[in-house]
């Protein structure tokens, strides 16, 4: 995520900033922080959560540790909870990846964006406030913010290289509203693949953008 936080807040319409210095983050991992626009009592708020909603109970029989889910497909009960415009959230990102699976076994990233400069963007995206569990054994219990967002089926562009999912990506000021303020009938249509055609490959492998560079480190879920 490479825009600055005052293209976030214009965008989103988030008048509290809650995130200090927020400096380019030219690699988001799950489990690490990253800024999410969440509806407050004090009116829209840019602020810094972790990567990763709390995982269902069955998902954690057996397990000392809970690293968090990072993206919701199907409405289970353990979501439901979270689908009201209180804890919905816009996750800005300006590319994302998946990893193509070739048949040599290797699994190298392929990056995402709306265009080669990777304009601002954002994906429907749900938080949690103060969970509290043991996300690493070393780091022991914590209480922290957490989020993750939709995913729907892929567009084609996606669909080439990742067959099974692609985020669901809010396209237009009337989406970025209608998820966070509608009521869930309404918003629940936006969980839906973008047009074929929206996105574009802008890189393979590591990435390069002007800023730095990375080798990602083998997960599936990136974002920049």
């Amino acid at each position: 995520m490479t825009k600055n936080q005052t293209a976030i807040r214009d965008i989103a319409q988030a008048m509290i900033d809650r995130t200090g210095n927020l400096p380019p983050l030219p690699g988001v991992f799950p489990d690490y922080a990253a800024p999410i626009v969440r509806n407050s009592s004090d009116g829209r708020e840019l602020a810094m959560a972790r990567w990763g909603m709390p995982s269902p109970a069955f998902a954690l029989q057996g397990k000392k540790t809970d690293p968090g889910v990072t993206n919701v497909r199907n409405k289970s009960p353990h979501w439901r909870r979270w689908l009201g415009p209180e804890f919905r959230c816009l996750v800005p990102f300006t590319s994302f990846s998946e990893n193509e699976v070739l048949p040599d076994g290797r699994r190298p990233p392929v990056w995402f964006a709306f265009s080669e400069d990777r304009p601002l963007a954002f994906f429907a995206g749900i938080w949690v406030p103060q969970w509290k569990s043991v996300r690493k054994l070393k780091e022991g219990e914590v209480t922290i913010d957490l989020y993750g967002f939709l995913t729907t089926e892929p567009n084609a562009e996606v669909g080439a290289v990742h067959p099974k999912a692609m985020p669901v990506i809010l396209t237009t000021e009337a989406e970025i509203e209608a998820w966070m303020s509608a009521p869930w009938v309404e918003a629940a249509a936006l969980q839906r693949s973008l047009r074929d055609g929206g996105l574009r490959v802008v890189a393979r492998g590591e990435k390069k953008d002007g800023i730095g560079g990375f080798k990602p480190l083998g997960t599936r879920d990136l974002l920049t």
